[in-house]
């Protein structure tokens, strides 16, 4: 099983979007940036998706001080394709950041990219 965190603004909205996609063997469980924190370093969760206004910031700001930048990624405001986050997880990204109106553009990218390695 694959655990995704939601986290920022809009982790409901992102939560509600991995759920509607279904990805097989994959959980997705709404939290704060701490908790995410705590999980991911545990190895209790796989992966962090993280949203505010912009994507630029405060949708990683804990998450990046905490697990340090090797593993985190925002996209901002932009819409990654699917090769792009397919080779953001291949170097090991496990953080992703964007902009909470793009919830609907970068979400069914990252999940199911994450579904598809499950």
């Amino acid at each position: 099983m694959t655990i995704i965190l939601t986290g920022g603004v809009g982790k409901a909205e992102v939560a509600d979007a991995v759920e509607r996609l279904a990805p097989a063997g994959v959980e997705v469980v709404v939290c704060n940036d701490m908790d995410a924190a705590t999980r991911l370093r545990a190895g209790r969760a796989d992966y962090f998706l993280g949203t505010c206004q912009t994507g630029a910031g405060a949708s990683l700001g804990v998450l990046v001080g905490l697990m340090g930048s090797a593993v985190c990624h925002t996209f901002g405001r932009s819409v990654p394709s699917e090769d792009e986050v397919n080779a953001l997880l291949d170097q090991g990204k496990k953080v992703f950041g964007f902009a909470v109106d793009q919830i609907h553009a970068v979400t069914p990218k990252l999940a199911g990219a994450i579904a598809a390695r499950t």
